[in-house]
């Protein structure tokens, strides 16, 4: 259908819009962290660079423990996706496929955990992994984004699922393919984008959280990302240089997840599966 002047005006000044909202401030923070520091202060912000430095990133990869926080938020991120996705798509399946006592009691019940803050939680999650001594561990971490992301997952996977049309897992059922093979075989390829969408949804909700990080974690050589810029921010100033240089680094991880997941985030998955 094409298009008339006014709609095509309304799309990309709503398009224009969007960028303005959400690629402006990237752009300053991309930009600023190669400003010089006079030039990053100045009474009139400059959008394009007048100058160029690496002297933030230097200071940031040689003088603080930002290479140290990276690898622990790239550890743990990943370690908490993998866990995420690898429970969440034989759990949704059930949920969808299987007949079970209390199906549907336990598939609320799970949606309940996003009903409570999770500072409700902080307290007796901390006593109870001091007592089986994983606090300063990244394993508690991996542990917490699993379980705050898992109930999301299963129903974002489940959503994926009533998708698929039933004809094809049918037909492999008469094939005489189990339920594995149904699983990995048939279905997960064909909800490529709803596994991408959750890896996506868990990594960069873990790689943001900050919360027990912060508790969890005692020492520095531990921190994650966020709790690590906590200490970039000085108590009298800030080295805005190296703040935004720090906040250039830890989006590139998320880019490149983008770069390789994102590809399968189209549709029609199964248009023309079933004849």
């Amino acid at each position: 259908m094409k298009r008339t002047l006014p709609q095509s005006l309304a799309l990309y000044s709503g398009l224009l819009l969007v960028f303005l909202i959400i690629g402006m401030p990237f752009w300053w923070v991309v930009t600023g962290s190669i400003k010089v520091p006079r030039e990053i202060i100045a009474r009139v912000p400059t959008m394009f660079p007048q100058s160029f430095t690496t002297q933030h990133f230097e200071k940031l990869f040689q003088s603080t423990d930002f290479p140290a926080y990276l690898v622990n938020s790239i550890g743990v991120a990943l370690f908490s996706t993998v866990i995420t996705v690898a429970l969440a798509l034989p759990a949704a399946y059930a949920f969808f496929r299987m007949r079970f006592p209390g199906r549907d009691t336990l598939y609320r019940l799970i949606l309940l955990a996003y009903a409570f803050p999770t500072i409700v939680v902080l307290i007796p999650i901390y006593g109870l992994f001091a007592k089986v001594g994983l606090i300063d561990t990244r394993t508690s971490l991996v542990i917490v984004n699993v379980a705050f992301a898992l109930p999301f997952s299963i129903w974002m996977m489940r959503s994926f699922l009533s998708t698929v049309p039933k004809e094809i897992e049918e037909a492999a059922i008469i094939d005489g393919a189990p339920a594995r093979v149904i699983l990995l075989r048939i279905m997960a390829p064909l909800i490529a984008p709803g596994i991408a969408s959750v890896a996506i949804f868990t990594f960069i909700a873990s790689w943001t959280e900050y919360l027990f990080a912060s508790v969890l974690i005692v020492s520095d050589v531990r921190r994650t990302v966020p709790v690590g810029f906590a200490g970039i921010i000085g108590q009298y100033q800030i080295d805005w240089g190296l703040l935004l240089a720090g906040a250039t680094a830890a989006t590139i991880p998320v880019v490149i997840l983008f770069a390789f997941v994102g590809r399968w985030f189209v549709s029609g998955l199964t248009e023309g599966a079933v004849k």
